[in-house]
């Protein structure tokens, strides 16, 4: 623990370090950076760490690499870039989206490269739409790894542009920092594997390197689930593009106790369907699958309402309760990361507590990416002004809780008096803007695919990443200490030899 302290108070004069650096080595001309990126890293330990971490510590490699970031991010407009920046025609082709998660929780980044074609009057739009997706990305699922996956099925040369390829290296490499967890290329070419590779093997540092995987259509199903494989890859996942809307939300609403009532805006999601089919796209004619939404009866929603008297009822029994809690402007949420669940009976249940911090009423909603595994009570309600609500959030039928499956807590002041039933409510949601709507993300934990890891269940990710640096570090130590004994051994065994070899010249002269 001694040492993992100083390892820390060691990260913290390095961050210190940099920020003071940065602003008095690089921050010279006030117009040479957005501002607000720069205001942003001397409140970000976080963000700091991040470069630190990817250049192994070195301050300044790390302020490089911050420099580059920061001049390539003023250059695109990174924080005034928006859905309708970008040309329409670019959604509606599918060749990148966000979309599935892979077997170790990281949400999936598909380039379909089939539908690219190499063209110097579009790439600076084209790689506008990448970073799009990226700060989509970065600002929904903060510090949260992304596996980049390749789907080179039926690609040719003509498909293959290297200055495009050398960006989205570099997207990764240079401008979102311990962003990446994994590329995976999906059938690749053999001219691409003995030509481009080549190319690209000079382009990658060691740590991307070890980060390229290469799979056959046989071999991918070790990286990602076949629920989040499409069709053609022999996977079972009905997903289809199509534009609008974006389809990187994979949340819907999750199973209340009677089970799912089909909402009145469903007829509107159907003409939604039926609009996106007939948008037509010289590259991709595929349509998603839009998912269902759900709420509660009038009947049902008032029977779900807690009150002071409620608390204590047997909903909440044997349901863990949160340890920890975020700090919202509207809400406090506990817990504040993860949602844990075991394998008995009794460990399949877990708290969700909101508090109304705000002067109004608030309205929330709980979603989900695995709706079939999850029941929620209330999924769907509102809070008073300085009231708080219990959510029971269980597991049903034979499901185990996974690192893929994901919880988003959204929440909305209502005005006075506002009708907090389910027509109301569907109005509400309805009608309030995006900018006005709070979210709050969970992952979720199988408490018995941990076992072994004790404290760590209850580490952020960034206290992980700390301990995996401290673990290095002793190893690294550890191993120059058996080199220091084992040359120390070797010396008393050379010691000994050479007494030995005195006291035998000595006896056969005597």
């Amino acid at each position: 623990m001694a040492n993992l302290s100083l390892l820390q108070q060691d990260i913290e004069k390095k961050i210190e370090e940099t920020k003071q650096k940065f602003k008095n080595e690089y921050v010279q001309e006030s117009d040479k950076y957005d501002s607000r990126d720069v205001d942003r890293l001397q409140k970000d330990d976080a963000l700091v760490e991040a470069y630190l971490t990817w250049r192994q510590y070195s301050v300044d490699d790390a302020l490089k690499m911050i420099d580059d970031s920061f001049l390539w991010r003023k250059e695109f407009g990174l924080n005034d870039l928006t859905e309708s920046s970008i040309p329409k025609w670019m959604f509606e082709t599918g060749a990148v989206f966000l979309h599935g998660y892979d077997k170790e929780g990281n949400k999936l980044f598909w380039f379909k490269v089939k539908l690219h074609t190499k063209d110097a009057k579009t790439i600076m739009d084209k790689k506008k739409y990448v970073a799009f997706w990226l700060e989509r990305y970065a600002k929904r699922e903060p510090g949260m790894p992304l596996t980049v996956v390749f789907d080179m099925a039926d690609s040719g040369i003509s498909n293959i542009d290297m200055d495009f390829v050398k960006y989205i290296i570099n997207c990764f490499k240079v401008y979102y920092p311990k962003f990446l967890c994994k590329y995976i290329k999906i059938g690749t070419p053999l001219f691409f594997c003995s030509a481009a590779w080549k190319i690209v093997k000079t382009w990658l540092g060691p740590e991307a390197i070890s980060k390229l995987k290469f799979a056959s259509k046989n071999e991918i199903q070790t990286f990602i689930d076949p629920e989040y494989l499409p069709l053609h890859m022999g996977g079972m996942d009905p997903f289809k593009y199509s534009y609008p809307p974006l389809p990187d939300d994979d949340f819907q609403t999750p199973t209340c106790e009677n089970g799912p009532i089909v909402s009145e805006d469903d007829n509107e999601s159907k003409e939604g369907e039926s609009e996106g089919k007939e948008l037509e796209s010289s590259f991709s004619s595929e349509v998603a699958v839009k998912p269902k939404k759900v709420y509660f009866s009038e009947e049902s929603l008032s029977s779900l309402k807690l009150d002071d008297n409620d608390k204590g009822d047997c909903r909440t029994k044997g349901a863990r309760k949160p340890l920890t809690t975020f700090k919202g402007p509207l809400l406090n949420v506990s817990p504040a990361e993860e949602l844990s669940f075991g394998t008995k009976e009794s460990e399949r249940k877990c708290l969700i507590i909101l508090d109304n911090v705000s002067k109004n009423q608030v309205a929330f909603k709980v979603r989900t990416t695995a709706p079939e595994k999850y029941r929620v009570k209330p999924s769907n309600s509102s809070c008073e002004p300085g009231a708080s609500v219990d959510i029971v959030v269980s597991l049903h039928g034979g499901y185990q809780a996974s690192l893929q499956d994901r919880f988003l807590v959204m929440a909305a002041e209502m005005e006075q008096n506002a009708g907090a039933g389910s027509p109301e409510l569907a109005q509400f949601w309805k009608d309030v803007p995006k900018t006005k709507i709070m979210d709050h993300r969970y992952t979720t934990i199988n408490v018995s695919s941990w076992t072994g890891m004790g404290i760590l269940i209850k580490c952020s990710p960034l206290q992980l990443m700390r301990v995996m640096v401290c673990n290095a570090r002793l190893e690294q130590k550890l191993d120059q200490c058996l080199w220091v004994q084992q040359v120390l051994i070797g010396l008393v065994l050379v010691v000994m030899m050479f007494s030995f070899l005195t006291l035998y010249h000595l006896s056969g002269a005597s």
